[in-house]
């Protein structure tokens, strides 16, 4: 063995023992673990998860609260509609001593019998036509005739041929009859009756049901 590596071996005994005696410890939080790491992750992953889940919870009531505010607003315009034409159809009333009737479409429908939206549709227009004095549904009130009143553009529908007939807030035609002036087994009013069926397409659930009797 050579000086110089007989002065090696001794510098680095040395440089050993000096730090064994200097009681020199890494500090256990600069310890880095692989397990500290997946821990973490998995509680992050965790919280994020609950997050999400609440999200759609929230969404869901707003949607369904929005949902029933809409609902309501329709039924009370319904409401304030049925009873506006209500009024209008005592006016015509008063004038020509009759209700506005007609056989082929009014006294067709019957408030009784099951949801039939193609009837509905012919009675509401004769309706529209007689209170809107705008027999030709051209949307202009005929000259010399008076009408009982004026509809807005979002209380009517259009037929096939572009003709208007009376929509309710929901979409669907309203129901007008006078049936039970000729047949009092069918309908409600010997006056008229008046409706919308609150959304509903089918059946004759009038629990739900808008209605002036």
């Amino acid at each position: 063995m050579s000086n110089v590596e007989g002065m090696t071996k001794c510098k680095t005994w040395i440089a050993r023992r000096l730090f064994r005696r200097s009681g020199f410890v890494i500090d256990s939080s600069l310890v880095i673990r692989h397990s500290s790491f997946r821990s973490e992750a998995s509680f992050t992953v965790i919280e994020l998860l609950l997050v999400i889940a609440i999200i759609i919870i929230l969404a869901g009531l707003i949607l369904s609260t929005a949902g029933y505010v809409q609902k309501k607003g329709a039924r009370s315009r319904a409401e304030a509609e049925i009873a506006a034409m209500s009024a209008a159809l005592e006016s015509y009333k008063a004038d020509n001593g009759i209700y506005p009737r007609q056989t082929a479409t009014t006294d067709a429908v019957d408030a009784r019998a099951a949801t039939d939206f193609v009837k509905y549709q012919a009675a509401s227009q004769y309706l529209y036509g007689q209170l809107a004095a705008d027999a030709d549904f051209d949307g202009v009130p005929d000259a010399g005739s008076r009408s009982y009143m004026q509809f807005k553009p979002n209380q009517l529908g259009k037929d096939a041929t572009g003709k208007p007939y009376l929509r309710d807030p929901f979409g669907n035609s309203y129901g007008y009859s006078t049936v039970y002036q000729s047949d009092s087994t069918k309908g409600y009013n010997p006056t008229f009756d008046l409706w919308s069926t609150a959304g509903l397409t089918s059946g004759n659930d009038q629990t739900q049901w808008i209605k002036n009797w």
